[in-house]
């Protein structure tokens, strides 16, 4: 039932799916296509090919058992989006700049937690690893940090404007009581301190961190805190969320523990074969319609998602209007405002000789004039 941790290889690999465009070499220089302008920044053609990989990594991960023609039906659907996703990131990144948002302790906190949950030794040796895969270490770190930028600047901008009525969830409890009428269950959260790939002598300390862990816990620390910094599991990043499990779902000596708990209860120290466990009651659900004290936190995350698209997008709109984006013909933005055509047009002479070097673009961006 406790997810395993996500391997370094794995993580290597969305990362470079989602990093800065990859030098593709002709002739001893780099040559990069621009399809995209975003105010002072470009997205370029590899860009465009290394988000449509991650999509499919992603499909794939998400539906294990998917034929090829189904996943291939899924993906030619929501690449339609996939050059409006990477302009709405960009978008954010630069407006979370202007905002002067700060993440780089979360960035350092983010980093920590992939190093505990791949057990790395040091944050050296995790820069090694990622340097194994091919990617640097700066890459790794900036595509963290725009990803943390860009949710900071959706939950200030679009999602602090959101508001959720007692009067909205109740009247949506009353439209869907069908769907809170449920077997007993139990909401669980888990601080996991993993073993694997340990020598026998580090064993006891292990054991200890676990103890020292739910001592904290009984002295009235945050649990979802705790999880978040301390533990090993894939869960980390959620606060030690893993959701919500019937009795049929769990192992015999996990039910038969869980299930006797009352909520906000937090179990001793469990020993698996792949480490120590500590398991939090976040919210019990007896058999039948739940009342909606208990489910009205779900009830309002469920609305607030549903604003949150509608006013995020409203949200984008305004940054595009605010903003010089131009696409190149030929490359679909299926969010475009409309605005002036575009050509592309070969470097200058002193282009090439200022960029000698470095990185060099095949460019567009001149405005036609009137006429031509």
């Amino acid at each position: 039932m406790v997810e395993k941790p996500m391997k370094i290889w794995r993580i290597a690999f969305l990362i470079l799916l989602a990093c800065s465009p990859a030098a593709a070499q002709s002739k001893g220089r780099v040559v990069e296509e621009i399809i995209a302008r975003v105010n002072n920044e470009i997205i370029t053609h590899s860009d465009l090919e290394r988000a449509q990989a991650a999509l499919q990594e992603e499909l794939r991960q998400d539906c294990r058992n998917c034929s090829p023609q189904q996943l291939q039906a899924m993906a030619a659907e929501k690449q339609k989006n996939i050059l409006r996703d990477l302009i709405d990131q960009s978008l954010l990144v630069q407006r979370a700049k202007d905002m002067g948002i700060n993440v780089e302790p979360e960035v350092v906190k983010r980093l920590d937690q992939i190093r505990q949950q791949n057990n790395i030794a040091s944050m050296e040796d995790l820069e090694k690893k990622i340097s194994e895969q091919g990617i640097s270490s700066e890459d790794f770190k900036a595509n963290i940090r725009n990803r943390l930028l860009t949710d900071e600047v959706i939950r200030r901008e679009a999602g602090s404007h959101i508001i959720i009525g007692r009067d909205e969830i109740q009247k949506y409890y009353d439209q869907h009581k069908n769907e809170f009428q449920r077997p007993e269950q139990v909401y669980l959260r888990e601080i996991f301190v993993s073993t694997e790939g340990k020598k026998d002598e580090e064993i006891p300390e292990l054991e200890k961190k676990a103890k020292n862990l739910l001592e904290r816990v009984k002295k009235g620390e945050d649990f979802i805190e705790l999880a978040r910094r301390y533990s090993d599991g894939a869960t980390a990043q959620r606060g030690g969320e893993l959701g919500v499990f019937e009795r049929s779902q769990l192992s015999k000596e996990i039910e038969d523990m869980v299930f006797k708990m009352k909520k906000g209860q937090v179990t001793d120290v469990i020993r698996t074969k792949t480490g120590f466990l500590l398991l939090k009651v976040e919210q019990r659900f007896e058999a039948g319609l739940q009342p909606i004290e208990k489910v009205e936190g779900e009830i309002s995350n469920r609305l607030y998602m549903e604003k949150m698209e509608p006013a995020l997008r409203a949200y984008l709109q305004t940054l595009r209007q605010d903003s010089y984006v131009l696409v190149k013909p030929g490359y679909s933005d299926s969010a475009a405002v409309a605005g002036t055509p575009i050509q592309e047009v070969a470097p200058t002479p002193d282009e090439e000789k200022e960029k000698k070097g470095r990185r060099k673009f095949l460019l567009f961006g001149k405005r036609k004039k009137a006429g031509q």
